[in-house]
């Protein structure tokens, strides 16, 4: 069955918005300087803690963002009010810096979770549904460079994908079944509280290292209030797009079939290499 042409449309705006530069390359051009080299002046203990940072942010972002939205598919998402207030977190994490960071980390991770949300939300995907709260959550994985473990014949996209169902293999055999029969209703809160902490530990490997970059640049002297709000604006923005990217491409998955759409995106992702 071949793509509906709005369909193939929808499709190829996804691949755009996904196999756009990653978050750390658009970082260095608005800093100006390569992040590897801010990185380096980081104290290994300050990274270290931010990963731990990170890691609550997400949990505290998922108890609140993902059930304070109206559960209203097909609403237009509102995307210039969630930037709005991201630009005023990031300001204020910009005139503080990295003291600061325990207290804006975790709002700001919140305002973008709604954020995204917000995307599922207008693609038709059903907020009280733990797939979609898994999606959410996925995204903050996605736009961060791949490893060299990533399988090398996906996209950047597919292979992220890949990296997230990985979170499955560390649940037990009685989670990982009723998971791949989407039997949502049978999970309990014990094993929806494992879940989430399982695919939450998977995501801030990623999301950990792009929150670590993002911390380097507002150490920087200059960078302050303004720049840490332009920032936070950037990231929204990222992620917004992002969340736009996946919902389209999970939308389409659930029309046509996991693999039609892995293998369309691909192509077109392809082409648009060569070209």
């Amino acid at each position: 069955m071949k793509l509906a042409e709005t369909d193939l449309r929808d499709l190829k705006q996804a691949v755009s918005l996904l196999e756009q530069d990653t978050i750390t390359e658009k970082m260095t051009q608005f800093v100006g300087k390569p992040l590897d080299y801010l990185m380096d002046r980081l104290p290994r203990k300050v990274e270290d803690k931010i990963h731990a940072l990170v890691k609550t942010a997400l949990h505290k972002a998922a108890d609140t963002a993902l059930w304070s939205l109206n559960n209203d598919p097909n609403r237009q998402a509102s995307t210039k009010t969630n930037k709005v207030f991201a630009a005023i977190s990031g300001a204020v994490g910009g005139a503080f810096g990295l003291t600061a960071l325990a207290v804006e980390l975790p709002v700001s991770t919140t305002i973008m979770l709604r954020a995204v949300a917000d995307i599922a939300r207008s693609e038709g995907f059903d907020l009280e549904q733990l797939e979609t709260k898994q999606a959410c959550l996925e995204v903050f994985a996605l736009g961060s460079p791949t490893s060299t473990d990533d399988d090398a014949i996906d996209t950047a996209y597919y292979a992220t994908r890949t990296f997230t169902a990985e979170a499955m293999q560390t649940l037990s055999k009685e989670l990982a079944e009723i998971a791949a029969k989407h039997t949502v209703s049978q999970l309990t809160p014990t094993q929806t509280g494992k879940w989430f902490a399982a695919l939450i530990e998977k995501i801030t490997a990623r999301f950990g290292v792009v929150i670590t970059e993002k911390a380097a640049a507002q150490a920087v002297p200059i960078i302050g209030a303004v720049a840490g709000a332009a920032l936070n604006t950037m990231f929204t923005d990222y992620y917004q797009d992002m969340a736009r990217g996946h919902f389209i491409i999970k939308r389409l998955e659930r029309q046509y079939g996991y693999e039609q759409v892995k293998t369309a995106y691909t192509a077109i992702s392809y082409a648009n290499k060569i070209h």
